[in-house]
């Protein structure tokens, strides 16, 4: 189950933001040369997101057609996510799905034929089924059943089975079935019956990694021989004190687990275990963390992504000669999820920027013959009209150093300076990254200037930096965000009497706790799926969640014991402090921020005669699925703040 490693317990859905290619102290941003601002058009938000979001099939899937002569993706260009296939000689993309209510996303080829696997929730309740489409476009769920979660972990290296985890005969834990792929009948391979974290099965289908998460800062990994009579789960990483380990793959040839530990540092390196003789060595050592490692079919090519500074810095060596592979050259920006044909000869992978969203590329790895197969971007938008993004450090109110990536507008200079948001991204534990967000976009073009802080607690700066918040949450990691919005009043181009707070997820708990615990400290806030009330959601996470609700308990405390101190830092039960304008906006069936919570919380503020706003769409779940609901909150976003924050003048 190939994945990305962030080493933490963080389940924020919004998360993902814009940020430069350069890092710049303060002072440099401070600082900075006026000049005239550039022509520039005002776009609405039908413009930006008619942008198309675009994703290939899953890592631990195929991409690419058994003839190598299309490729697997998701896309949004109907408003709702589906299966797609692009033609690699011409471009043409065929949809494969056609679902106009639950998002569907693609997994796989199936490894014979033109049937795919796909999945797809129900309203965003977020209990995946699998799905396979056969040749005449028929959909079938091969994971049927209520209350239940399928999750794809792979492929077997002859093709006849694919493996699946699903938590059918328990809740709380997700089992191994292998499913023939002529007839869909499953085997049950492996009953978790420990409730571990399913890390990878290996394509011979003998070895299994698990992953048991003690707390945030620590966690143990498990490799399970199904040869073996008992099969019985094997401790392989064996340590004292709190050290984080994840699992990124088996190796091709089914050697070695890769896995991940920031063992040896602050930061997460990718190590090898050696299942013949138990042995452990370093396979990518780097100066931050490791975020994945993955290998072509046959191994010869190694894929290693790390998060530079918000960036992802993607290398990609053939393990033969240790020499780099070789590509023609590229358009700007960060290059990811990189998938190989079946025979290595070609690659497809993802080039994304803060200025240009997702595209799909295709390059012949003998030719250097290079397409770039989608144009996701509006035509009716003008890059150049869009905002690069700058990473900006500040020092927080106890002398921290605390990242985070700003979004200047065109117009904004202290002639005419701006207002400004902090954006908090969602966890805990999230970070703000580089990456086109069209909704940030829509804002800095309206006039908006964004600050997308990554608080203490944040994941990306080192395990030092990342626990600094646990158990301390709406403290510290709040004090950051406050200070965040005194940074931006010291910018000569921010209008210091018009700063607000933004966020979604554990942001959107931030912004509001902003508004609750200092009430003065911003002009307003828009809370986006926001928890309000820890009491409720850490009694009501879902039963999947399973070992993983230990360590968020670990690191936000436990209900049973720790109810006092929830109380006291939940917005919900101190609502009458709330004095400045919120927007709110929820989906109906969020699974881990109940309606409840924003119903009660926009009933108390509405209580102390504060003006409040409440987005409630009845067909999302934690997050946006459809895109005609993120123009709607985008113009909600816009409206808001044109009204109660550009139109906001200091009190007499």
């Amino acid at each position: 189950m190939k994945k990305i490693i962030a080493l933490t317990i963080a389940s924020g859905l919004l998360a993902a933001c814009s940020a430069s290619e350069s890092p710049t102290d303060s002072d440099t941003q401070a600082q900075s040369a006026e000049t005239s601002a550039p022509a520039f058009t005002t776009y609405d938000a039908e413009a930006f997101h008619a942008t198309t979001s675009v994703g290939l099939a899953s890592s631990a899937g195929l991409a690419f057609s058994p003839d190598s002569t299309r490729i697997l993706v998701s896309s949004d260009e109907s408003g709702v996510f589906n299966a797609y296939a692009i033609d690699i000689a011409s471009g043409e993309r065929t949809a494969l799905t056609a679902s106009e209510d639950d998002a569907t996303y693609a997994i796989s080829w199936l490894p014979d034929s033109d049937r795919i696997l796909v999945n797809a929730d129900s309203g965003g309740d977020e209990l995946d089924h699998i799905y396979v489409r056969d040749e005449a476009g028929a959909l079938y769920d091969i994971t049927p059943g209520d209350n239940l979660k399928a999750q794809f972990v792979g492929w077997s290296e002859d093709g006849r089975e694919m493996w699946i985890a699903t938590n059918e005969r328990d809740p709380a834990a997700f089992d191994i079935y292998a499913y023939d792929t002529a007839s869909y009948e499953a085997v049950m391979t492996f009953e978790n019956t420990q409730g571990l974290e399913i890390g990878d099965i290996s394509s011979n289908g003998r070895w299994v990694a698990m992953i048991e998460n003690v707390s945030s800062a620590d966690a143990n990994i498990y490799l399970i021989d199904l040869q073996s009579p008992d099969a019985e789960p094997q401790l392989i990483t064996e340590h004292e004190g709190n050290i984080a380990y994840g699992v990124y793959e088996f190796t091709p040839d089914n050697s070695a687990l890769v896995y991940a530990t920031n063992e040896h540092g602050e930061f997460i390196q990718a190590w090898s275990y050696t299942m013949a003789d138990g042995s452990h060595a370093p396979l990518v050592e780097a100066d931050w963390d490791v975020m994945f490692v993955s290998h072509s079919p046959s191994g010869r090519y190694r894929v290693v992504g790390v998060n530079d500074d918000g960036r992802t810095e993607v290398s990609v060596t053939d393990t033969i000669t240790g020499d780099p592979l070789t590509l023609p050259e590229l358009p700007a920006g960060d290059i990811g999820s990189i998938r190989f044909s079946r025979d290595e000869s070609e690659i497809a992978f993802i080039i994304n920027s803060s200025t240009s969203p997702s595209n799909i590329h295709w390059v012949d790895l003998e030719t250097q013959e290079h397409r770039q197969l989608t144009d996701t971007l509006n035509p009716a938008i003008e890059e150049s009209h869009l905002v690069a993004a700058e990473v900006v450090r500040f020092n927080s109110f106890d002398g921290l150093e605390i990242p985070g990536i700003m979004y200047r507008p065109h117009q904004a200079s202290a002639e005419t300076p701006v207002p400004a948001l902090v954006w908090v991204h969602g966890g805990p534990g999230g970070q703000s990254r580089i990456g086109y967000s069209a909704t940030i976009q829509h804002l800095v073009n309206h006039g908006y200037a964004v600050y997308a802080v990554n608080n203490r607690g944040s994941s990306g700066y080192g395990k030092t930096f990342f626990h600094m918040d646990d158990r301390r949450h709406g403290e510290e990691d709040l004090g950051d965000v406050v200070a965040a919005g005194d940074f931006l009043r010291s910018l000569d181009w921010v209008n210091e009497d018009q700063v607000g707070v933004i966020g979604g997820s554990y942001g959107g708990f931030i912004t509001a706790a902003a508004l609750t615990f200092h009430p003065e400290a911003f002009e307003v806030g828009i809370n986006i799926f926001g928890v309000t009330n820890w009491v409720r959601t850490l009694e009501s996470i879902p039963p999947w969640w399973g070992a993983f609700r230990d360590a968020l308990y670990d690191e936000m405390g436990d209900p049973a014991t720790d109810g006092d101190r929830h109380r006291a830092i939940s917005p919900l039960f101190h609502a009458a402090n709330i004095q400045r304008p919120m927007l709110v906006i929820q989906g109906a069936n969020d699974p881990r921020v109940l309606q409840v919570e924003s119903d009660e919380l926009v009933e108390a503020v509405r209580a102390n005669g504060v003006h409040v706003e409440y987005v409630l769409f009845p067909d999302e779940g934690h997050g946006f699925q459809r895109k005609e609901n993120r123009i709607t909150a985008s113009n909600a976003y816009v409206a808001f703040l044109d009204e109660f924050l550009r139109g906001n003048t200091p009190a007499n």
